[in-house]
């Protein structure tokens, strides 16, 4: 059971740092909604150093904990209009 929490945890760190990088803001910045796409980019961020960290102190769970809610808040902003995203592939379920 361990090595499949090391291996669910490795992939879901790999699929959070990659949808922080082809995730791009589409409101204008400044605005109401760039401001909340802004904030919902610096969540993902902040869950996956906060997973990295778990990951270091060896608490596996909190580490793909974190890596999930920093997902989720990327996922639920392109579904909402705040990122454009690749639409094809693994990295979002828009």
């Amino acid at each position: 059971m361990a090595a499949d929490l090391e291996e669910k945890t490795d992939r879901y760190e790999r699929l959070l740092a990659q949808a922080l990088e082809e995730a791009t803001i589409t409101p204008p910045e400044g605005t109401p909604l760039g401001r909340s796409a802004a904030e919902c980019q610096e969540m993902a961020r902040s869950y996956l150093e906060d997973g990295r960290h778990f990951r270091e102190q060896g608490d596996a769970v909190n580490a793909l904990a974190a890596f999930s809610y920093g997902h989720a808040w990327l996922d639920a902003g392109a579904r909402i209009g705040l990122f454009d995203v690749p639409t094809d592939g693994h990295l979002f379920t828009v």
